[in-house]
């Protein structure tokens, strides 16, 4: 039935719900049926791309009514560039089906008893939230179906985002409504200038070009940081590139530039160039001070992020002499967060680089209560490591996506910490870990955090206590 099904049209279908990864849900004949870029209440014609025995996936080529809860979605390039996909969809909607998508998560997953889940903090900017973006450069720029029929020669360098799962070609961003400050403005500035100067754009396929990657960081304190990658080491070539963007913007606080020569644009182990000003920029949080270098991690929604952290602290309830475990800590923005309300705050990060920007920041603000190691939690965290420290009496833990390993879960089970904070960016494994934990611990509290509006994502704040024996 399946293959039979694919590019059939579907007539008439009444979008029912929002699912997880932000498609939304009909039924045709008992069958799920899943289908983005629509909203709950479209009545549509759905075109079936995909069939499974349990489901089918499809597209809608028509829409004959609209939901009532939808609005115009701001940016020309929705629907395209695929970073935004819940534009369409009225902030205060999006807010409850994110609440909605940890409740059922937890209630598939976890089986485990919890309280009901709290009113979801919503973001205050559902705009130019975003402190760091990423754009590609390529000579393969995305071309749209109309400009494809028309017959005309368009401009295919492009400075943008990737067509969802095409690694070659790159949509051209107008505007961004993701990023404040003057990125918008930095972004087009160089593209015109490359143009006007015929300097090379990127080719992914050939790998050959100059101007390979554009990242683009802000923080709360109003400075900006400007990374370059360029594609070949043509000195000349940089230097005119980076005097442009020196001259044209003077604002710039740190203008960096790297030689990736690799096949891909990750630069962690790429050396980088200070042209101008600093090698960081400043994010502030209530008295802290962070220092964001290049290659740090820090919580692409500042004002948001401080949200988060105040629950995982809250939920903490920390009176200063408990001994605070923070696993994958990062660059220790949350232990150092924490730190002086704490006894001692222990940050366990696998990233190296992230743990010396720990420790930094920890100097920065002259924390001298929290140690710092790096190293793979699952090996780290074992009986020599407690042996050697003062047992948990509070664990916060921010495991990346896929959630935490089997081993660490074994662990905190055998340390009985009375507390654990649970944070994560991902309710389906957060449910699975909390599911395994449920031996011991109780769940006490749940608050799901909007970092990122207009998409599906959320994240998540457990409370779990030990269960009395």
């Amino acid at each position: 039935m399946s293959r039979k099904m694919k590019n059939k049209v579907l007539e008439n279908l009444t979008i029912e719900r929002i699912a997880s990864e932000g498609k939304c849900v009909t039924h045709y004949e008992g069958k799920v049926v899943f289908v983005q870029q629509v909203a709950p209440g479209d009545v549509v014609d759905v075109r079936i791309t995909k069939g499974k025995s349990s489901f089918m996936e499809g597209q809608a080529i028509k829409i004959h009514k609209y939901s009532e809860d939808r609005v115009d979605p701001f940016c020309s390039h929705f629907g395209v560039c695929g970073g935004c996909k819940w534009q369409h969809i009225n902030y205060e909607l999006q807010l409850a089906y994110k609440r909605q998508q940890v409740l059922d998560q937890f209630s598939r997953i976890a089986k485990v008893p919890i309280p009901e889940v709290m009113p979801i903090i919503g973001s205050a900017d559902t705009q130019y939230y975003r402190n760091k973006l990423d754009f590609t450069f390529s000579n393969n720029r995305w071309l749209t179906r109309e400009e494809i029929d028309s017959g005309k020669d368009f401009e295919r360098n492009a400075l943008g985002f990737h067509i969802p799962k095409r690694f070659d070609k790159i949509v051209d961003i107008d505007h961004c409504y993701l990023q404040g400050g003057i990125s918008n403005d930095v972004r087009n500035e160089l593209r015109k200038f490359a143009l006007e100067n015929d300097i090379s754009f990127f080719d992914m396929i050939q790998q050959v070009g100059l101007l390979r990657n554009l990242i683009i960081r802000t923080s709360s304190t109003g400075e900006t940081m400007v990374i370059v990658q360029f594609g070949e080491n043509q000195p000349q070539e940089i230097q005119r590139v980076m005097d442009f963007l020196a001259e044209r913007f003077p604002e710039i606080t740190s203008l960096l530039y790297i030689i990736n020569l690799k096949k891909n644009e990750t630069f962690h182990d790429q050396d980088i160039h200070t042209f101008k000003g600093r090698d960081y920029i400043i994010e502030k949080m209530e008295e802290l001070e962070f220092r964001v270098g290049p290659k740090s991690f820090y919580q692409t929604n500042s004002k948001q992020a401080y949200e988060l952290y105040k629950v995982a602290r809250e939920l903490a309830n920390l009176n200063g002499d408990e001994v605070v475990y923070d696993l994958y800590t990062g660059t220790g923005t949350i232990a150092n967060f924490v730190a002086k309300k704490a006894k001692q705050v222990i940050g366990i990060e696998y990233v190296e680089a992230a743990i010396e920007d720990a420790k930094l920041n920890a100097e920065v603000n002259s924390l001298d209560n929290t140690l710092f190691y790096a190293g793979d939690m699952k090996d780290i965290l074992n009986d020599e490591f407690i042996a050697a420290h003062a047992a948990p009496d509070v664990i916060i833990t921010d495991p990346p996506r896929a959630g935490m390993h089997d081993d660490v879960v074994n662990m905190l089970l055998k340390l009985e910490a009375p507390k654990i904070v649970y944070v994560s960016c991902n309710p389906a494994t957060q449910a699975r870990d909390v599911a395994l934990l449920g031996e011991k611990y109780q769940v006490v509290k749940v608050q799901p955090v909007d970092m990122f509006p207009q998409t599906y994502h959320v994240e998540n704040v457990v409370l779990l206590t030990l269960k009395s024996s």
